[in-house]
């Protein structure tokens, strides 16, 4: 399974969207539990893959220096927000499956959402990266808020750095904020659905070249409609991805561990096989024709339904307008993937859970 190890509820930012270091009542600000505990709950897991999560979790660099030399793994992720990249050691660099930045899209946008001279921070972290020898999956993690274009934003970060970034997701900023601060989010998702339109139109351009496929919610979604394999929960959460506070406890996902629903279990008194499938995602969901293909988008969304239930299905429209313009591409994808103009494992993505949500 995976498991979000959070380093630290700490951060170094304070993101329009997000607010930076949670104060969480009865939640550490930083790991208070023996790093042996850990490694010996995670010892129960026969293929174990930590991703290092926040607040920032370089700014606990070391703890997350200590569970690379004392806990076997399959692989080891990092969800970071790029500016502390250089305090992380060559050594432990080199040995990441993947790296997901968070960046969202131009220094513009970017600065906006994330405090001036963000962009420019994270862009020569990410180029120095390179250069001291990282070569995994760099995923370029946007959040799509207000102000953003996301066929401007993501076709950026495709090309930024010659291209550096190895794929490009995004989170839609729906049930983060509070809906009191958005002033027309009906128009926000109505000019996000054409956006996407537009985007799977350069993502369809690009593929006809012989292009990898580098947009992360457009390619296991086209696996799914190639393979006709349905999809649980594409992030996890609750199935076989959990995370593990600063306090031990297990949770079903990150963001919200003061709610009744999150909390699964502990490093202390509990087996990875006592938690795995604990938290399905359930109605609405489960009653939808798009199931299998979605796999259910958000359980916090699902579980919460913190903005109503009226904005929650129209955020599904949108996800399952993306799904139908994937759909009507279907025919074309398979005709390259026949001809050989593409490979025939360019739909192989992510090929473990690297923390990537998948559906925005």
């Amino acid at each position: 399974m995976q498991y979000h190890v959070i380093t630290t509820e700490r951060c170094n930012l304070s993101c329009r969207y997000c607010g930076g270091t949670r104060n969480i009542p009865d939640l550490p600000l930083n790991i208070s539990y023996d790093i042996g505990e850990l490694g010996r709950f995670l010892s129960l897991d026969d293929g174990p893959v930590i991703g290092f999560y926040g607040g920032e979790p370089l700014l606990a660099v070391d703890r997350m220096v200590e569970i690379m030399d004392r806990i076997p793994a399959r692989a080891f992720t990092l969800q970071t927000n790029g500016t502390l990249l250089k305090s992380l050691p060559d050594a432990y660099l080199k040995r990441l499956h993947s790296i997901l930045v968070s960046i969202d899209g131009s220094r513009e946008i970017t600065d906006h959402n994330r405090g001036a001279g963000t962009y420019d921070r994270v862009m020569n972290n990410v180029m120095d990266m390179r250069d001291r020898g990282f070569t995994g999956d760099l995923v370029a993690r946007m959040a799509f808020s207000d102000g953003g274009d996301i066929l401007r934003d993501v076709t950026h970060l495709l090309d930024a750095g010659n291209e550096i970034f190895d794929h490009v997701h995004w989170q839609l900023d729906v049930f983060w904020s509070e809906i009191e601060n958005r002033e027309d989010i009906t128009g926000f998702l109505d000019r996000y659905d054409d956006g996407i339109s537009r985007l799977v139109d350069h993502f369809l351009h690009h593929l006809r070249k012989g292009g990898r496929p580098r947009i992360v919610p457009f390619i296991p979604l086209m696996s799914t409609l190639l393979t006709g394999i349905p999809s649980s929960l594409r992030c996890g959460s609750g199935i076989d991805s959990f995370s593990i506070m600063t306090s031990g406890e297990i949770h079903a996902c990150p963001i919200a561990p003061e709610l009744p629903y999150s909390l699964v279990g502990h490093i202390c008194s509990s087996r990875p096989s006592d938690i795995a499938g604990s938290r399905p995602v359930g109605s609405p969901c489960t009653e939808c024709d798009i199931l299998d293909i979605c796999g259910g988008r958000c359980l916090y969304s699902n579980m919460t339904m913190s903005w109503g239930r009226e904005l929650f299905d129209r955020v599904c429209v949108s996800t399952g307008r993306m799904i139908d313009l994937l759909r009507e591409a279907l025919p074309e994808v398979r005709h390259l993937l026949d001809e050989g103009i593409l490979p025939a494992d360019s739909f192989d993505h992510p090929r473990i859970n690297d923390g990537c949500e998948i559906i925005p």
